[in-house]
């Protein structure tokens, strides 16, 4: 009977400690399973827009028709006497920046301790919109020539467009969709229990600071 008693204790601690290792497992799986969650929740955004440059963008052309070869063995290049063509023409065009997280995965998000760091997939641009100014729009023409054609003004809103685009890099545009995503991320990730000082929002190799968020926390290292 005592042979029973004791093999009736040691199962029940040998029980206990298994299911206090269980308990160990689950907390662990817990801590764990808040990335993908971080993961389904910014995958919601897809391609958010945050930020937007309305930029004002003037064409000029000028059609000074010339004569051009050759003269008894001499180059020629005369203006010839018909007239000039001018143009002016002010377009208004939309540039947006945007994060695209359709990709965001575990790469894009690692844990050391208690700080969790998000890496933001790489800011793009987009020209949502262009637009020209009729109104605004200045305009030359001699009597001896034709107006200009709407396949010409086509094109000339075309040259503008592809003009804006060439002044994106000398924007900061992109730096500044970066910086407005991780505002929107940043509660987010508090909102699942972490304390905003230990979150971190990359750029590739870069660092959002706080101060670049607008953040003001007196006590951060």
């Amino acid at each position: 009977m005592r042979i029973f008693f004791i093999l009736f204790f040691l199962l029940f601690f040998i029980a206990c400690g298994s299911d206090k290792e269980k308990g160990i497992d689950v907390v662990e799986k817990s801590v764990t399973d808040d990335v993908p969650m971080l993961i389904r929740e910014v995958k919601k955004c897809s391609r958010l827009y945050t930020s937007e440059y309305n930029i004002r963008k003037i064409v000029t052309y000028s059609d000074e028709p010339r004569l051009k070869g050759k003269l008894l063995g001499h180059d020629v290049n005369m203006k010839m006497p018909v007239g000039d063509r001018k143009i002016a023409i002010p377009m208004n065009v939309t540039l947006k920046g945007y994060i695209d997280f359709s990709d965001f995965s575990e790469r894009n998000v690692r844990k050391e301790g208690d700080r969790i760091i998000v890496t933001l997939p790489q800011p793009q641009v987009a020209v949502t919109s262009s637009k020209i100014d009729q109104s605004g729009i200045k305009e030359y023409v001699s009597l001896m020539r034709s107006r200009f054609t709407d396949e010409e003004m086509a094109e000339f809103e075309k040259q503008g467009r592809q003009a804006v685009v060439n002044s994106i890099p000398r924007l900061d545009i992109k730096e500044t969709a970066a910086v407005n995503a991780a505002k929107i991320l940043i509660p987010m990730i508090v909102k699942m229990g972490y304390d905003e000082k230990m979150i971190t929002i990359e750029l590739r190799n870069e660092e959002l600071r706080n101060e670049d968020l607008g953040i003001r926390n007196e006590d951060v290292d």
